[in-house]
């Protein structure tokens, strides 16, 4: 009898033992399954975080920036030219992809550039003759929805009219005008808070922001 007993117990301890192998080996299985889990996320976090890093970089340190507005007179201010650049390790930046919003308070105009399509809305500064900004063609048939080019500076020839890309170095500036069929559909008058933004496709925008003179005693206006 007692042999019986002690057979018995050696089988329960067997079984338990087995039992508790499988355990083991499921929890094994589990942590194996749940750390590939964490390393396959872990790893799209990374790339995520990484890929996000970039573009806030692009979005902060790219863009163009407004160095100078200068307009010109008719019976009001009829012509604005805004000189632009690339900002510090800035991306090429196309101006066929760039538009400007720009408002006096009453209305507000969104325009693009079209001298792909208009020869006269494009004008390099290398090929003038005068050397007077508000006496090239530029200005010529500009509408309400559209802006001209005048390249200041391009040592690499990258800004043409077709394809006008801006990077390390360039300078242009745009061209606008204003009347009852141009920008905002009339001059801007005197004392008036004109405001908006030069906006390339990837990066900060340019900031445009002036106060009119109380009255326009020279044909020509320096507004920042």
């Amino acid at each position: 009898m007692r042999k019986v007993v002690n057979l018995l117990k050696n089988k329960d301890v067997g079984a338990i033992g087995i039992g508790a192998m499988i355990v083991f080996i499921a929890m094994v299985l589990v942590a194996g399954i749940a750390a590939s889990v964490l390393i396959q996320s872990s790893g799209r976090l990374e790339t995520q975080a990484m890929q996000s890093g970039q573009e806030t970089i692009a979005e902060v340190s790219s863009g163009l920036s407004v160095f100078d507005i200068v307009g010109k007179k008719n019976t009001d201010l009829q012509y604005l030219g805004i000189t632009v650049r690339a900002r510090a390790g800035a991306p090429d930046i196309d101006i066929n992809e760039t538009v400007i919003l720009i408002s006096e308070g009453t209305t507000k105009t969104l325009l693009t550039y079209d001298g792909y399509t208009n020869a006269q809305h494009y004008n390099n500064s290398a090929n003038d003759t005068n050397g007077q900004i508000f006496a090239t063609n530029t200005w010529s048939d500009l509408t309400a929805e559209t802006f001209g080019i005048i390249v200041l500076q391009d040592e690499d020839s990258s800004v043409s009219q077709t394809t006008p890309i801006v990077n390390k170095g360039d300078k242009v500036i745009l061209c606008l005008c204003f009347g009852a069929a141009a920008a905002l559909g009339s001059e801007i008058a005197e004392r008036k808070d004109v405001f908006g933004r030069v906006i390339p496709e990837v990066g900060s925008p340019g900031i445009i922001s002036f106060t009119t003179p109380a009255a326009y005693n020279d044909a020509i206006v320096d507004l920042q």
